[in-house]
Order: C-alpha cells, then structure tokens, then sequence
C-alpha cells in the first residue's frame, strides 16, 4: 500500500521503471516515435492498473476462495474432519510480460478431537521484478458449540521480499544510478508479522463465517537508502460467509462471499455461486466488484470435480471488465486438492469442505 505523500516519488520510479523497460534513451522520442509512443500507452496503462491494483490490496486475490480460505482466515484450521493439503496456481493477465503469478500450497488437520487445528501455508507472488515469499504456520483454538464449533486462530509469519533492478529486460542509454529514485541491483528484506482470525461453522445447517487479518504488523516493504518509510504493509481486513442449500438430494447451491478492507483503498467484494450435482460435478459464476469503468473487475466462472472420495480438482476462468482486457488473455486459477483419510461414511459437504 502507497502512503499518500509518497505518490510524487513513486510517479517519478515509475516514469524511470516505463523509460528503461520500453528502451527510450530520451524523453524526446516520446515525440518522435511512433512504435514508441504506442508502446508507452500500452505499458502505462498497464503499470497504472497494476498500480491500482497494488493499492485496492497487496496479498495476491484468488478467484477460487471458498477453496483457500487457511490463506485468509487462521480460524479456519481443523475446520474438516480429515488432514487437507491443497494447491493452488494462477496466472493473472496472460500474454502480458511480467503479469502477476501466484502459487500457494497449504496443509491443515484438527487435533484432540477436532479441539485444535494446525496448519501451515507456502506462498509465491511475482510480478514484473518484484518477488514475495511467505511462510505461515497455524495455531487454532475450537470451541464446540451448540450446532457447530467456533475457530479462534493465529498465524505467525516470515515474508522474504524481493526485487531485481538488474534484470535484463530493463535497459537505459544512461546510467540509471543517476537518479537516486530508482534502487539498482538486487534488493531484499525478510518481514515478520502475524495475524489473528475467527471461523463459525454450522455443522447441521451447512454455513459458515468468518473474519481475520492475517498480517498485522505494518511493516517497512520499501529499499530507500535514506531511511524513509515509503511503502508499507497495511492490515487487510477478510471477512467471508457461505450457505448451502439442498432443493433435492442431488442438488445443492452454495452462494459465498468474500469481503475485503484496506485503509485508504477501495473497498473489495466478491460474490460466488456454485451449484453441485450428486456432491461430485460443481460449477460456478463469481463476480469481483471494483475496476476503473465501473462494471466491476471481473467475471468468473469455476468448474470442478470430485474425482475420487480424495481428490478434488477445479479450473477456473477470470473475463477482465476492465481496460486491461485489451490487453491480456484473461486470467487462470487451478486447484488440486487432497483429502488424507477421510472416516468412512463421511459425506464431503462441499458447504464446509470447501
């Protein structure tokens, strides 16, 4: 997240960052070149967007959250009767050069039970020359309830961040150390934080809520030589809910929605709706508010299956609503999961399994 005061410099990185990546050794071709002039356009826009989408958020968003939700919420933990390992890949904005990608690998099992939960999650995030690691681990408290147990959990974390101002698809006619904006060489920081959060389950009536922010501390994320705090972490407040409902014993609509809060930046939504036939075919519409044209930032539809009483598979599709959308493929989500051992007779209500 930009601090407000610190937008002219970060506008002044960013006129040198579009200047190196488009080769231009003077701001008079701006003028003079055509190619050239169109390539500004195109990686303007598409560094501005970027820039938005920086500020509306910093963890990387997933389309597929109802299948991730140790990411966002701790409480979450030994929420499902059997130990969970889930992988998740997404390549946001295909064909565009240096697009967001993000990886994520996560485990979670109760414990004296179904009083604990533990877990852990892995993350990988890059964009452009810009690359995060994140490691958490997962502590929850249970506490059984009339119809359902309620989550209490914390997540401890270590984040390695990272950039190259010496990859080579940066170049400039002039040296780039004049400019004492603009950071050279590799730089890098590790970060610790923590986060807190709380998960209901209903067991009988098939919903959920929660809300957690997963990093608290608001961390110094900037490489200035200069001692200035310019870029921080700030608190992103989560909050989700879902409900299953069953119109016959084959059918089943789950509508989840996700909300998400920075300070200063614009509010985030996300409404899913997926519908199940014999708890083994799943298919889904999501719609992400928020964009720069006021139609929201994308439209997205899931597709999964049950392929054994272990694995679960699910591909999803992002149509962007915004002006990017010219330029890129759109976006795409992959999830793998598995189920280790699940009791016998366990049905996987997907209202929770999720």
């Amino acid at each position: 997240m930009l601090v407000k005061k610190d937008l002219k410099r970060k506008a002044r990185q960013l006129i040198t960052f579009v200047a190196l990546k488009l080769h231009i050794p003077s701001p008079m071709s701006f003028f003079t070149q055509t190619d050239t002039f169109r390539k500004i356009v195109l990686w303007c826009a598409f560094v501005l967007l970027c820039c938005c989408e920086v500020q509306a958020q910093q963890e990387p968003q997933y389309t597929q959250f109802m299948f991730n939700k140790l990411s966002y919420n701790p409480g979450y933990a030994g929420s499902f009767v059997s130990p969970t390992l889930t992988a998740i890949y997404r390549g946001q904005w295909f064909g565009i050069d240096g697009a967001p990608n993000s990886q994520v690998l996560s485990y979670n099992q109760p414990m004296l039970n179904e009083r604990l939960g533990i877990g852990a999650n892995f993350s990988r995030t890059s964009v452009g020359i810009t690359r995060s690691m994140t490691v958490d681990l997962v502590y929850c408290y249970r506490i059984p309830m009339r119809r359902g147990h309620l989550g209490i959990g914390l997540q401890p974390s270590v984040r390695n961040f990272w950039q190259n101002w010496s990859d080579e698809r940066l170049y400039s006619a002039t040296p780039a150390t004049i400019d004492v904006a603009i950071p050279t060489g590799i730089r890098s920081k590790w970060l610790v934080n923590f986060g807190f959060g709380f998960y209901y389950a209903n067991d009988e009536r098939g919903w959920y809520v929660g809300a957690a922010v997963p990093r608290f501390l608001q961390n110094n994320i900037d490489f200035s030589e200069f001692g200035e705090d310019i870029s921080r972490e700030e608190r992103h407040f989560n909050a989700m809910g879902g409900l299953t409902f069953r119109p016959t014993d084959d059918w089943e609509i789950i509508p989840q929605l996700l909300l998400r809060y920075v300070p200063n930046a614009p509010f985030g939504a996300e409404l899913n709706v997926m519908a199940g036939l014999k708890r083994k075919f799943y298919g889904g519409l999501t719609y992400r508010a928020g964009g720069d044209k006021g139609y929201g930032e994308s439209a997205d539809l899931l597709a999964g299956i049950q392929a054994t009483k272990n694995l679960f598979l699910c591909l999803s599709y992002d149509l962007g609503l915004t002006r990017l959308h010219r330029l890129s493929n759109g976006t795409l989500e992959a999830t793998v999961r598995w189920w280790f051992n699940p009791p016998e007779g366990t049905i996987i209500d997907s209202g929770l399994g999720f």
